[in-house]
């Protein structure tokens, strides 16, 4: 319990009424602030966050390339149903 807190009542045996809430509350900032500081570290100075989003979006250009015309019409589909975001021209890479 928090320094300024008053002490729950007792009644006259010293016992705390147990149908009182106490404000109970942890900060967890400091413990945040460590676990980026962490995560950072264990990225290493070489992370470049532009350099894998490119790769991801090259993954996905091979992911969807070369698909014959029953899978790119289930693309097509994917893509119209909102499940998977269009790429390019609407079309998967060739």
């Amino acid at each position: 319990m928090a320094p300024h807190e008053p002490t729950p009542p007792s009644d006259a045996s010293g016992a705390s009424d147990a149908s009182e809430l106490v404000d109970f509350a942890v900060d967890l900032t400091s413990q945040e602030v460590l676990r980026r500081a962490q995560v950072m570290a264990a990225l290493g100075p070489d992370w470049d966050p532009m350099e894998v989003l490119l790769g991801e979006e090259a993954a996905y250009d091979l992911l969807y390339s070369g698909l014959d015309a029953q899978q790119q019409r289930l693309y097509d589909d994917l893509v119209a149903a909102g499940v998977l975001p269009s790429r390019g021209d609407g079309r998967a890479a060739a």
